[in-house]
């Protein structure tokens, strides 16, 4: 019995960090765009974490990637790090993230229903990320969704609506492997 737990351990911080490299990857394919905030597939790096590991491991999965990368590890867009990025004018979307995954990964068994839930994490990512940049750049809330929201808006759901599809058959495989 004492096995079990251990390797319910070890399984759990394995997909955690296994989760966070993924996540960084997924912020390296960056396009830059003038205004700061640039378009990554972060959305569906945490998206898909989230999916496959579920809320809780992928919230610690996501956290652990907040983390590496405020105390400096280059894991956010562009090879940054360092705590000026969670402050800067894009730091909003990275805690963001944090209660994106955790609706992202809700187990819930009606798809539609899934969905619904990690659209509305994404759009609390959206407003962390959009009230940050208005008070850096000193511009209203309408204008901050306008620049850092609305261009990304369509990417970023399809991102979420491909995470989920992805995840079926891959829980479906590490269940196969892991007997849980």
């Amino acid at each position: 019995m004492e096995t079990r737990k251990t390797d319910s351990k070890t399984l759990t911080i394995v997909m955690c960090a296994l989760g966070a490299a993924i996540i960084a990857v997924s912020a390296q394919v960056v396009v830059p765009l003038p205004f700061g905030v640039p378009i990554t597939l972060q959305t569906f790096g945490v998206a898909l974490c989230a999916a496959v590991f579920g809320s809780f491991r992928g919230t610690v999965s996501t956290a652990v990637y907040v983390l590496l990368g405020a105390v400096g590890l280059p894991v956010f867009a562009g090879m940054r790090g360092g705590f000026e990025s969670i402050t800067g004018p894009a730091g909003g979307f990275i805690y963001g993230f944090l209660p994106m995954a955790f609706l992202c990964g809700m187990a819930m068994k009606n798809l539609p229903l899934r969905m619904a839930v990690s659209v509305g994490g994404l759009a609390l990512c959206y407003i962390c990320g959009a009230v940050q940049y208005a008070l850096l750049m000193g511009i209203d809330l309408i204008q901050s969704f306008t620049v850092v929201v609305l261009p990304f808006a369509i990417k970023d759901v399809l991102s979420i609506v491909a995470a989920q599809y992805m995840a079926i058959p891959i829980r479906k495989a590490i269940a196969k492997i892991t007997n849980s």
